[in-house]
């Protein structure tokens, strides 16, 4: 008898925790809003570019930081290819410790120097910190060194998650900002900040924040050409082929929706038919391609993206950052291999992508990823 009693226990248990599911599933919106991003004025546009003018040097140092373990892969990488393709300042890359910086949820690159080391070498500071998302929103290395790099002068960019670094700094205190939109309603909770929506980058007095992930490219373009002008920035806009960047956003079209819940538990629980997707490190590659290409099929919940190459050596990027292959290996199966949307420029490269991802593991997961990416399609 007592355990009939716990075997029919144990089904009315699972029986309510499905029912209590299905019921939390149906009350999520079963699509994103659709629309057109508000415009945005001139006098904002202007107002924006001011307020992102170099604040010390007429040639910018600009440092962009990490932890070394799990830093955002595109937040980091992204911001650094294109501002050093750009050839308008001194771009760094920095980490919190010595050794590797392993980002998520792909790649591993060595930074420049520690946050130590860059004091040494720039006792003024930098004239721009680029804060990624870190794992440790709360890092105590990490908020240290940004809050003194904003004492002495430096601007501070929040990139997707980053912003709530910058928020456990203190330094977004009293003004606007955003963030991704997974993270929006942590941001709110701060209640001296007031979050803006319908822009992908705000600037309020020193402190710069954007929206998810892909946001940080045209926020770069933007700081390039407040740094270099609009010329400049158009030009390295063509180069990585991006059309249209400046801070228009719709964001009642990123939610979390039916969809992005039901693709993100059934690929989940597809744990058996998980696969690792060997992309080839080759010296000179793109590392806003790669950092693209990475991110996006890691974020599938069906595969994860890893580098390989013939050696353990760093292979050295176009930008001049050194990367790490995850396994040495000559070649990598060919059905475990994604197209090479590689040799693309970055935009065409994370379009192509999406539609591998889609010809490969179906539309809801390419919608799923670009979600994730705060990607607008």
């Amino acid at each position: 008898m007592t355990w009939r009693i716990l075997a029919l226990s144990g089904i009315g248990c699972v029986a309510l925790l499905a029912a209590i599911a299905a019921t939390w599933l149906l009350l999520l919106p079963g699509a994103p809003a659709q629309g057109t991003a508000p415009a945005i004025s001139r006098e904002e546009s202007e107002a924006t570019l001011a307020a992102l003018k170099p604040p010390k040097r007429k040639r910018p140092l600009i440092a962009i930081v990490g932890i070394n373990d799990m830093t955002e892969t595109t937040d980091y990488l992204m911001p650094y290819g294109i501002l050093a393709r750009a050839d308008i300042a001194d771009v760094l890359t920095l980490a919190t410790r010595p050794g590797p910086v392993a980002l998520y949820p792909a790649l591993k690159v060595q930074p420049h120097a520690t946050i130590a080391e860059f004091d040494a070498a720039h006792p003024d500071g930098a004239d721009y910190v680029i804060v990624p998302a870190m794992t440790r929103e709360d890092d105590a290395a990490a908020q240290q060194w940004i809050r003194s790099q904003a004492g002495k002068g430096a601007i501070v960019i929040g990139v997707c998650v980053g912003a709530m670094v910058v928020a456990n700094t203190g330094l977004l205190d009293g003004r606007q900002a955003t963030t991704h939109w997974y993270s929006v309603r942590d941001l709110q909770r701060h209640s001296a900040i007031r979050y803006v929506a319908d822009r992908r980058l705000v600037v309020d007095r020193g402190v710069a924040t954007t929206t998810g992930i892909t946001a940080s490219m045209p926020m770069a373009l933007t700081l390039i050409e407040a740094i270099a002008g609009r010329a400049k920035a158009d030009a390295v806009a063509r180069e990585i082929g991006l059309a249209q960047w400046d801070a228009r956003h719709r964001s009642e079209a990123f939610r979390f929706t039916r969809p992005f819940a039901l693709t993100a538990i059934a690929n989940t629980l597809a744990f058996w038919n998980r696969e690792q997707l060997g992309i080839e490190l080759t010296p000179d590659v793109d590392e806003v391609s790669l950092a693209l290409i990475a991110d996006a099929w890691s974020r599938t919940s069906r595969s994860r993206a890893l580098t390989f190459a013939t050696t353990a050596e760093a292979r050295i990027s176009r930008g001049g950052l050194r990367i790490l292959p995850d396994q040495v290996a000559a070649d990598w199966p060919a059905k475990l291999t994604p197209p090479a949307a590689i040799a693309l420029p970055p935009a065409r490269a994370l379009e192509q992508t999406l539609r591998d991802i889609d010809a490969r593991y179906g539309a809801r997961t390419a919608d799923f990823v670009a979600m994730q990416l705060e990607y607008p399609r």
